[in-house]
């Protein structure tokens, strides 16, 4: 069942919220050549970390050993960060953060280009990040999940891409996963109704070539089948009497 939250409790979200907004800003100034995953791992710990009573809501979640997901490349997502995996010039990372705070979760991702990127890739970015904004704007209360889901998978085939059909959004809250799962396809007008309340996260995972994915052997990172590139967009999102509020980011972005 869903969990609603009080227009208190969503201003109590957004403060983890905002506090993954400013990492990212900080986060895509060290994304360059060279720079391992593992460090930007410990900068995102010891960030999350600085901000009194916050603490990194992925490490430890399920197992999972570190405070951010980054997948490279063909990985989608649950990358294991390393000081091994150092990125070059052309590459993408995707990284995926959770914050919680007074109990509270907040959930956000980007995939960040290292350097300049092809044009195929820099359309692939550029397409996640809109099919993400266009699923917010569905967010809104009285419509239901699939009316995100559907216009996702729009954006994205109409461009070329497909979309990740085993892993979808969620809601989040006192957890940070709750119901409802919002999947990245589907036909609008179906799916559980969005209410006044609902905080989701909404996270488009786009491939360039096939849907397909797989797990390594890590038991934690899924890359796709094909081994061609995936990007991955997500905000944390209110449901409000004014519309969708986004969470995970503050006055400057």
């Amino acid at each position: 069942m869903s969990k609603l939250k009080t227009p208190a409790e969503i201003e109590a979200m957004a403060r983890p919220g905002r506090i993954i907004a400013r990492l990212f800003r900080q986060l895509e100034e060290r994304v360059a050549p060279g720079v391992s995953t593992g460090e930007l791992d410990q900068f995102a710990e010891s960030f999350i970390r600085d901000h009194d009573g916050a603490i990194p809501a992925f490490k430890g979640l399920y197992g999972f050993p570190a405070t951010i997901c980054a997948s490279v490349n063909h990985e989608v997502v649950h990358g294991i960060p390393t000081h091994f995996r150092q990125l070059v010039e052309g590459d993408i990372v995707s990284v995926d953060v959770g914050v919680e705070l007074d109990g509270w979760f907040a959930d956000c991702a980007r995939t960040i280009p290292v350097g300049e990127v092809d044009p195929e890739t820099s359309l692939l970015l550029e397409v996640t990040r809109d099919a993400l904004r266009l699923g917010i704007e569905q967010a809104r209360a009285g419509h239901r999940v699939g009316d995100i889901g559907s216009v996702v998978q729009r954006r994205a085939e109409d461009a070329g891409f497909s979309v990740v059909r085993e892993l979808v959004g969620h809601g989040i809250g006192r957890e940070p996963h709750e119901e409802p799962q919002v999947p990245n396809f589907g036909a609008a007008g179906q799916g559980p109704r969005l209410e006044e309340g609902l905080v989701i996260a909404i996270e488009p995972m786009l491939n360039a070539g096939v849907s397909d994915v797989r797990t390594l052997a890590d038991r934690w990172t899924v890359v796709t089948a094909d081994r061609r590139r995936s990007a991955h967009f997500e905000h944390t999102v209110a449901i409000t009497a004014n519309g969708p509020r986004i969470l995970t980011r503050d006055d400057e972005g």
